[in-house]
């Protein structure tokens, strides 16, 4: 059975799911909703006060043990300061142009060095093994392996985001809880939070170097580096689509729309599921567990799975400015 706080925050979040979805055109709140981002999505409740939000929380939420879970999954709308050094807070934080400013170059010089280095003809697989049984790769293979770079990131993606960011960090294990909401409890936490929507270019830049072994170790010079090449753009897509999926004001009855009331849904209502936030991403998830945020939303079997047919139901009528008949609540003032 839900304790009344339970129900409250629920009739509070389908609240929460109606402001959020009703957007203007540029994509900030309407008059209506203007008292929204002072609102604490949460912060009605005493959970709250669990930590100290005048301290770099990082170091904070290791002791919170088996409250961790519970806490970090009841997001609140403030900002979220990690560090005590303004150093390592900066380098934290990102807005969604940086990426592009940082990686587009690093792409097209990345493109260009495989490309004509390809063209060259001294790029073979299998020569390590034999040099009887090589096979040349061609300059005209580059867009093939781009494009297959950035199908690989969409599985590396959805995989990381499903077993390491959404895993249940032991209560007992205070640096596993810190690496967790280091890696993505805080954007949970503070979903509305703009400067952590995104992967900041330093420690994207150290995962950057670890795809660049693996992909040395397994493939030869400039074809696994024509993988990579296509993975960092598959990133940006991702990056820039959940950018968009927070901040962006698709049309009503569109993909994108229903990218985002997916989306949505992964936050305010069913965490564990729906990890992906782009089309790839989500298919990942129909291989994996047919019906993903469908099936926990507790929707019909045999429906589609697709994020469109999931932004319907209570968030369909959330969008219209009221709550299901069940849960309806009057619009806070």
């Amino acid at each position: 059975p839900h304790t009344h706080k339970q129900e409250t925050l629920y009739h509070f979040l389908q609240m929460a799911f109606s402001l959020y979805l009703k957007v203007s055109s540029n994509g900030a709140p309407t008059t209506s909703e203007g008292n929204f981002r002072s609102i604490d999505l949460a912060g009605h409740l005493s959970f709250q006060d669990l930590v100290d939000w005048g301290k770099p929380l990082l170091w904070q939420v290791g002791h919170l043990r088996e409250k961790y879970d519970e806490w970090v999954h009841q997001p609140v709308d403030r900002p979220i300061r990690l560090f005590h050094s303004d150093l390592m807070e900066f380098l934290s934080r990102a807005t969604w142009y940086i990426v592009c400013i940082f990686w587009l170059p690093v792409v097209f010089f990345l493109s260009w060095h495989c490309y004509t280095t390809l063209a060259q003809g001294k790029t073979q697989l299998f020569s390590s093994f034999t040099s009887a049984y090589a096979i040349p790769v061609h300059k005209n293979c580059f867009p093939l392996l781009f494009v297959l770079g950035i199908f690989i990131w969409s599985l590396v993606e959805y995989l990381i985001h499903r077993f390491i960011f959404h895993m249940n960090p032991p209560a007992s294990n205070y640096y596993l809880i810190t690496l967790h909401f280091l890696m993505h409890g805080q954007h949970h936490k503070s979903p509305f939070d703009s400067s952590r929507l995104v992967f900041p270019p330093v420690p994207a830049s150290l995962l950057f170097f670890v795809f660049y072994f693996i992909a040395h170790l397994l493939f030869p010079g400039e074809f696994g580096l024509s993988i990579l090449c296509g993975g960092i753009v598959g990133y940006i897509i991702y990056d820039m689509m959940h950018y968009y999926l927070h901040y962006g004001s698709p049309k009503e009855g569109t993909y994108l729309y229903g990218l985002k009331t997916y989306h949505i849904k992964h936050h305010f209502e069913h965490q564990k599921a729906g990890e992906g936030v782009k089309g790839a991403a989500g298919l990942w998830g129909c291989f994996h567990s047919p019906g993903g945020l469908r099936k926990a939303s507790g929707a019909r079997e045999g429906q589609n799975c697709s994020p469109c047919h999931d932004a319907g139901g209570q968030l369909g009528h959330a969008h219209h400015g009221h709550a299901p008949p069940a849960t309806r609540q009057r619009t806070p003032c």
